[in-house]
């Protein structure tokens, strides 16, 4: 998908909502068992009642691998459901892959080809040629782990040897840029780091940034917005448990599509 797709879609319906569909067999409704596929019957129940109000849906890959083969089936039929229903949205395969570079093409052709999907996130750890397969694809995007919003983001990625130093983080960004094809990244950037998105913007002033970590995570979305938004709106913020288990009963779809119409209304005002 081009960037002024997505741009549309968000001046659309006044969102920039990204809902993680990290399905857990264990916290769907117990009713949803007794489906042939629970985990399809769920993320299927779940964007028909939100999709009003979200841009972007990211099946984390995890909880799909977790069940084997027919997690694998689940996330092929969830992804081909939205691009057959829902060709507006933006996808992403929350993958965090990134190998030495045979091994990372293998990847991209897995889930930006095959699978279909628009974005992919790529851990850098491994340099550019773990990363630049994935930036060979025409309209799709890599998503590179920049500052995570887990508790041990700080353990790495905001080493720096001295004040005057930049932070891994920030080198990791710099570094990119310099890459081939390097005008198809975004970043993530977690909620709870809100604080840092200051110094990510001078970096990289018009990217897309994926914010993961408003809702459940406690991160601020006025904060993410504050520091965040560009002309082009640049952001996509992502909730994942805080809508999709928002109620374990037969009305969960329902209590999904009030909570990510609440979020929804929360980002028109920041438009």
């Amino acid at each position: 998908m081009k960037i002024n797709h997505l741009v549309d879609q968000i001046k659309s319906k006044k969102s920039f909502l990204c809902i993680g569909l990290d399905t857990d067999l264990e916290k769907i409704p117990k009713h949803l068992l007794k489906e042939q596929d629970p985990i399809f019957a769920f993320n299927k129940a779940i964007i028909d009642a939100t999709h009003t109000y979200a841009v972007s849906y990211k099946p984390n890959i995890a909880f799909y691998e977790a069940y084997g083969v027919e997690g694998w089936i689940a996330l092929e039929k969830t992804i081909n459901y939205l691009n057959t229903n829902y060709p507006e949205i933006y996808t992403i395969a929350d993958a965090k892959r990134g190998d030495i570079g045979n091994t990372s093409g293998r990847y991209a052709q897995a889930f930006l080809k095959h699978l279909n999907f628009d974005a992919i996130t790529v851990a850098p750890y491994m340099g550019k040629d773990s990363v630049e397969p994935f930036l060979e694809f025409k309209d799709k995007h890599t998503i590179l782990l920049a500052l995570t919003s887990n508790s041990g983001a700080c353990d790495f990625q905001t080493f720096s040897k001295d004040a005057e130093e930049d932070a891994l983080y920030q080198s990791v960004i710099k570094t990119s840029k310099e890459w081939e094809n390097s005008e198809n990244l975004m970043y993530v950037v977690g909620a709870s780091k809100a604080q840092h998105l200051k110094a990510v913007r001078r970096i990289v002033p018009d990217s897309f940034l994926l914010v993961p970590g408003v809702g459940a995570q406690g991160g601020s979305l006025e904060d993410v917005c504050k520091y965040g938004l560009t002309k082009n709106i640049g952001l996509l913020v992502n909730s994942s448990r805080g809508i999709i288990y928002k109620s374990k009963n037969e009305d969960f779809a329902k209590k999904a599509a009030k909570e990510a119409q609440k979020l929804q209304k929360e980002m028109a005002k920041y438009l």
